[in-house]
């Protein structure tokens, strides 16, 4: 019997992950109209957050100086969380071919184009030897763009120099394209995706090491560009020097892939250093308002400290940077 006829939009798939751990768990994944890929996360509890102290975070990161752990009580207090309803989060970063087909499609102009004041690059004649600690990074220039990062990107791999303006857009234009709402995640839907019933600091354990053939971070070939930095490197060759296609590492138990490494991640929150003091047991939105909005999950370029599942960085919403992309989540209707 020939299977029935599936729309473009809406290719349903059932397939079983072998997870980490050995772990078998059903993962539904559903089809956009731009090949975007989402994978069904059910409603539950988890634990936000970190507990753990400077002393412990200088023990276990003996390369990196004191202060970076003494700034860190925005991942405290730890606390549960829960979340009430399912949701479909994307199971890759949104890759430079499908904002290729956003912009043609919609007449988006990225905000790197349309103030006119471009993005951020990487210097192909950057030489670590030589140069200044902030130099192998340069912009804004209008030269440099989602299109152009300074390195070399195919079409599968995730989009950079997208400013949090910009990844609404593309959430706001398929929500009326097709009927579904898209929108960013909230970092409390993040968090949860991301540790995938884990409660360590990466969801393979709280050693750097659990990150091997996980994450796309700071290791031995990025390094070289970095030399000062090479003890604070993950001990191992991943393969990629800059951004990795999506989808090249293992996914998590839901199915999820880079959630940790390759970018860093757009999330829906205000960033509050605070928030977590007071924030609400139940589907938390975050802070009413604010000046920066959280990003979150580390990227190629982070060393694994930031890498861990807790860490909240931030930047304002028209930030556009070679680290920084976007993952979508459409809600369940």
């Amino acid at each position: 019997m020939q299977p029935p006829a599936l729309r473009p939009a809406l290719t349903l798939l059932t397939i079983l992950l072998l997870a980490a751990g050995g772990a078998r768990a059903q993962v539904v994944v559903w089809t956009n109209s731009l090949g975007m890929r989402f994978v069904k996360l059910p409603a539950g509890e988890f634990w936000m957050g970190s507990e753990d102290t400077p002393e412990q975070l200088a023990r276990d990161f003996p390369a990196y100086e004191p202060r970076r752990f003494s700034v860190l009580q925005d991942e405290a207090p730890r606390h549960k969380v829960r979340l009430t309803r399912a949701f479909w989060m994307g199971q890759h970063e949104v890759t430079v071919g499908q904002w290729r087909q956003f912009l043609a499609a919609s007449g988006h102009v990225p905000e790197s184009v349309a103030d006119g004041t471009g993005g951020y690059g990487w210097r192909a004649d950057y030489d670590p030897a030589r140069s200044a600690r902030g130099d192998a990074f340069e912009g804004r220039q209008p030269r440099y763009s989602w299109a152009n990062p300074g390195f070399p990107q195919g079409e599968d791999h995730p989009v950079v120099n997208v400013t949090w303006h910009d990844a609404q857009a593309l959430a706001d234009w398929l929500s009326r394209r097709e009927g579904h709402r898209y929108r960013l995640p909230t970092e409390a839907e993040w968090e949860y995706a991301c540790r995938a019933g884990s409660t360590s600091r990466y969801p393979g354990g709280d050693a750097p090491s659990a990150l091997k053939g996980q994450a796309n971070v700071f290791a031995a070939e990025t390094a070289r560009l970095w030399p000062q930095w090479a003890d604070r490197a993950l001990p191992l060759a991943d393969g990629h020097t800059f951004t990795a296609p999506v989808g090249s590492f293992s996914a998590n138990a839901f199915g999820l892939h880079d959630m940790l490494g390759n970018v860093w991640e757009w999330v829906a929150d205000w960033h509050d250093e605070t928030y977590y003091a007071r924030s609400p047991a139940a589907d938390p939105r975050g802070p009413e308002d604010g000046s920066v909005r959280v990003r979150r999950g580390g990227s190629w370029h982070s060393w694994p400290f930031y890498a861990r599942c807790s860490y909240r960085n931030w930047n304002a919403p028209d930030t556009r940077y070679t680290l920084v992309g976007i993952r979508l989540l459409r809600e369940d209707d």
